[in-house]
């Protein structure tokens, strides 16, 4: 990162997914059933991306998304376009608290390769093409940790000689395609991860043998090791940051636990930015912080404070003082704020209104420029 863009990620910033209009819900359910076509369906999507671009820019967010509006999964969609990934049923849904989700995963199908007709360019070449002058389109991605969970990479050994061959050439897919976001003008990117709470929740496990807690523990390093490489050698204006989710789906979660199990790992990060989850008990207490931040003067954590899976807005004050608690651990110049993840990192939705939703983030921006007045 040069110094010119360390304004990024900004003070106030947007996590990247937003709750899904009925209209769209509906436009998609058409689609399946073959009531409407390829085209009409698009045009509605568009429509909607463009109202909530309108909606972001006039609460005066320097970044926007397009709500994830054109996936169904934070994850699944992306990693589907990629070459050597398919789509399968698992018959086993994510154990959210309370909650369960749909049985769609992904498998390797055949060696993992950068897909210049992914889907996702499309989407951002729309984005990009909406969004006012003096604002960035923001793209969100899973990151590429997300392959090698959840019975996903299985069948490496069919395809590769070695595992290390398998994550050398995860990173490269992952290299070419953010190149390629960089080349259709994106200049600011976000890799959502659910890896580092897995691991969180496995590495607290008290009951876990040797034998696991240290394959968690490689899991952590293998995980550093391909994101480091996927990151290397990017264009130094592009702006590249990662949020630490602990799951999200119809405002429940799949993981608790404090981030100092991992806060090592997360320190060896090439990202500029890291949003964190703090919004409840949960995510524990600021101890690691610095650690994580690891006493880069260009990388920003952004503070995920304010929940976005209950209306129920935070109190201001508590706010500004857990911002002023934080900068004890990392100097406040490379804090933010957020709130603790998106509103619908699934096209379910948490629960609460679009209207909730623009409060919540009017939350983010006027307590954000009481911190910081220069924002």
């Amino acid at each position: 990162m040069t110094e010119s863009t360390l304004t990024r990620p900004f003070r106030y910033d947007v996590v990247g997914s937003l709750l899904r209009p009925t209209v769209l819900k509906q436009a998609h359910a058409q689609l399946a059933a073959g009531e409407i076509t390829a085209d009409e369906a698009l045009t509605i999507q568009q429509t909607e991306i463009k109202r909530i671009v309108d909606e972001q820019v006039k609460l005066g967010l320097h970044a926007v998304t397009d709500g994830e509006f054109s996936r169904s999964w934070w994850h699944l969609d992306f990693l589907w376009g990629l070459t050597g990934v398919g789509k399968y049923d698992y018959h086993q849904s994510y154990k959210f608290k309370g909650d369960h989700t749909r049985t769609d995963n992904a498998e390797l199908v055949g060696k993992i390769a950068y897909n210049p007709d992914h889907p996702f360019f499309k989407a951002f070449t729309y984005l990009q093409s909406i969004v006012p002058d003096g604002v960035l389109a923001k793209q969100t991605i899973p990151s590429p940790t997300m392959l090698f969970r959840d019975n996903r990479s299985d069948n490496w050994s069919q395809f590769y000689d070695s595992w290390d061959a398998y994550l050398t050439d995860l990173a490269a897919a992952y290299h070419a395609t953010i190149q390629h976001f960089y080349d259709l003008g994106c200049r600011y990117i976000q890799l959502d991860d659910t890896t580092w709470a897995f691991l969180i929740s496995q590495l607290n496990n008290t009951d876990l043998s040797a034998t696991d807690h240290a394959h968690f523990e490689q899991v952590a390093k293998d995980s550093v090791t391909v994101i480091n490489a996927a990151l290397q050698d990017l264009p130094s204006d592009l702006t590249v940051t990662t949020h630490i989710c602990r799951g999200n789906f119809k405002s429940t979660y799949l993981f608790s636990g404090s981030y100092d199990v991992v806060a090592k790992y997360l320190g060896q990060l090439k990202y500029d930015g890291l949003f964190l989850e703090y919004d409840n008990q949960r995510a524990g207490n600021f101890d690691v912080l610095d650690q994580i931040w690891n006493g880069d003067a260009n990388k920003r954590i952004v503070l995920g404070l304010i929940t976005s899976k209950f209306p129920q807005l935070e109190d201001t004050e508590q706010l500004k003082a857990r911002i002023q608690e934080a900068a004890i651990k990392v100097p406040l110049a490379n804090l933010a704020l957020s709130t603790q993840c998106g509103f619908a990192s699934t096209e379910e939705g948490n629960q609460l209104t679009e209207t909730d939703q623009w409060h919540k983030l009017q939350l983010v921006i006027e307590t954000a420029k009481a911190v910081w007045p220069e924002a």
